[in-house]
């Protein structure tokens, strides 16, 4: 009987080992992501959008991560709504950061984004049954205002050689590829 559980703990642990090799497989350096030389205000309302939807693609997990990390911090003195927050955060580690291939739900795959917002909004409505629905308000809304403000702000120039996970891959493929 102690062997059976031996194996499962050891399966358990495998498979949290894995899912941290992932997760900091995914994320981009907080270097790249802070680097404060890559700041600048955009030069339209065009150029704007487009920063926004090519960080947001480029940053994914560093965005996920400063969002829960800023909706933790206003849960420390709420230890209910902590523990069922630190339940959440084990749901997005299996679901979200700890996946190689896609989620595949009834046959179909699942994509990233859509597994992101149904676990987002999972947290939300979790921590706002336990009665901290201000907090969980204002953080989330200090944590989009952030990362919206961040996507803006940061240029991508530098992220255009390195990143075909862009919105913009298609055309990227075009100009590397192309006969000119």
């Amino acid at each position: 009987m102690s062997s059976i559980n031996s194996n499962s703990d050891t399966g358990f642990l495998s498979r949290v080992k894995s899912t941290a090799q992932s997760l900091t497989a995914t994320r981009r350096p907080w270097r790249d992501f802070l680097d404060l030389s890559s700041f600048n205000l955009p030069i339209s309302l065009s150029d704007a959008t487009t920063r926004i939807s090519q960080n947001l693609t480029h940053f994914r997990v560093n965005y996920t991560i400063t969002l829960l990390t800023i909706l933790f911090l206003s849960l420390i003195y709420h230890p209910v709504s902590l523990i069922v927050f630190l339940l959440t955060l084990v749901a997005w580690l299996f679901f979200y950061f700890g996946r190689e291939e896609p989620l595949t739900v009834f046959g179909f795959s699942v994509d990233d984004r859509a597994v992101a917002a149904a676990l987002f909004v999972v947290t939300v409505i979790a921590l706002v049954l336990t009665h901290v629905w201000a907090n969980v308000l204002v953080s989330v809304g200090v944590g989009v205002g952030l990362v919206i403000l961040h996507a803006g702000l940061r240029s991508t120039d530098d992220l255009v050689t390195d990143d075909q996970e862009s919105p913009y891959a298609v055309l990227l493929d075009d100009i590397d590829g192309g006969v000119y």
